[in-house]
Parts: structure tokens; sequence; C-alpha cells
């Protein structure tokens, strides 16, 4: 792929001014193993967090009395679902994890293409062990989309944030999906329940939509297009659809956005 070069080519291009610092040389047969490496990690790492996504929403809602209550999920305007988020202390950086976000098409009907999100630091209403844990999120309004089309925003301070109710139905919890711009749940160890979230930044993951798309896209850019999902997003889709094809209402996912 020539855009996974481009970003090879790049890394490499920094390592050659660091070697030529030191005085060493990079030859031309560890130049080439470290594009090819460069090339397959990146496009391994995007292809496999859509398909672990799609396995974190399916399992979840393969068990309906334990898992996102069917009538929120009907009303929601996007999803955003972070598989495998991590401690801070084991991530450089304090980053916790990548995911994607998808949201309604035109209409209503089915799912638009999914764009890379990165989550870092933050406050969870949870503690996360040394193995990782599940974060789903669903965006309920317009407010909270808009501010998913920002290039980042804060949880909990540009969006409001709430524990979403876990069940076939929120019925005895409907004040909940009234009031907050995103609900959101946490999964580790085999447990699911809502989770308070506070200071969490959510940013553009361009990187990721680059090995998916070929270019570098803001979020903005993928879910406002008409393109299609890659195949490799296509069992996300597919579980999405299955769950919610419709959505409960006329609002949809807008352009007016410009």
């Amino acid at each position: 792929m020539p855009v996974l070069r481009k970003m090879a080519l790049r890394v490499l291009n920094n390592l050659r001014e660091v070697n030529q610092m030191k005085g060493l040389t990079i030859t031309a047969s560890l130049a080439a193993s470290l594009i090819l490496s460069s090339t397959a990690i990146l496009a391994d790492t995007a292809q496999n967090n859509l398909s672990e996504a799609a396995s974190v929403f399916s399992e979840i809602m393969a068990t309906p009395d334990k898992g996102i209550p069917q009538d929120l999920l009907e009303k929601a305007q996007c999803i955003m679902i972070v598989p495998g988020l991590k401690k801070a202390a084991f991530v450089v950086g304090g980053e916790y994890g990548r995911g994607f976000v998808t949201c309604r098409n035109h209409g209503g009907r089915g799912w638009g293409p999914p764009a890379a999100v990165r989550m870092e630091g933050g406050s969870f209403g949870f503690q996360i062990g040394g193995s990782s844990t599940d974060l789903v999120m669903l965006v309920m309004n317009q407010r909270g989309m808009d501010k998913l089309l920002n290039d980042k925003f804060t949880l909990g301070a540009d969006a409001s944030v709430a524990a979403g109710p876990v069940g076939r139905t929120a019925n005895a919890n409907t004040d909940v999906s009234m009031s907050a711009e995103i609900l959101a749940w946490s999964r580790a160890k085999g447990l699911f329940a809502g989770v308070s979230i506070n200071g969490g930044t959510v940013r553009n993951d361009l990187d990721e939509n680059q090995v998916l798309y070929g270019r570098r896209m803001t979020n903005k850019e993928v879910i406002e297009s008409d393109m299609p999902a890659p195949e490799s997003g296509q069992a996300l889709l597919h579980a999405l659809d299955r769950y919610s094809m419709h959505k409960e209402g006329n609002a949809d996912r807008s352009k007016d956005h410009q």
C-alpha cells in the first residue's frame, strides 16, 4: 500500500537522522525490512482492532438480560467501541486505547463507515487491572454527535457522560437517556456494567483512518461521507444492523456541519 509505505518512510527518515548524528548507517536491506514490517504492523493493527470491536459488541448483545438495553440502542445516533482499554501505567504516554465510532446512515437505516479514535487519560468509575477492559459508549443526541465530529473532545467536560443501565430495556431509567449526551458501559473479566467517565480525551486517529481509507481523514470527513466501509469493518456493521437496523424517531446523522 503506497500510503503505508509513506508512513513507514517517515519513520525510516527519522531513524536515519538519529543514526547520522551517531555516525551510523542504515543499509538498503535494513531499510526495506523496516518499511515492509511497518506496513504490515499498521495494517494488521487497524484490521485487528475492528475485528475486536465487532466481537466485543456481539458478545455483549448476545446476553440481553445483561447487555445494552435495546430501546437505548435504537435511540442512539452513534456508537463508540474501545476494545482492550489499558491502564495508563502500561502504555507509553498514558494512552488508554484505540477504537472506532460509527453513526447511523442518512435516514436512520443501517450504519456508516467506522472512524478511528484514540482515548487518552481521564478518570474512570472502575479500576483497570493488569488485564484489559472493553468500553462501549452510545451517543444519544445531536449535541453529543456535534462533539464527536470535533478533532478532540473531553468526556465529562465537553460532553456529558452517564453510566448506562443494563438489561433488556431501560424503562425504569428513562431519565438517564434524556439528559446525558453519552452513555457508557465497561466489560472486564466477564462483568458488564454502566460506568462513569470524567476527563478522558477522545481524539481522531488519523493514522488508523489512513490505513483504512487510503488517506488521512478526520472523523468528521469519514462519518459525513457516503463511502463504503472497508472490508475489515463489515463484521462490525453487520452486528450493529442485526441488533438495531433502524433508528427510532426521525433524527439521523447530519451533514450540516460544514
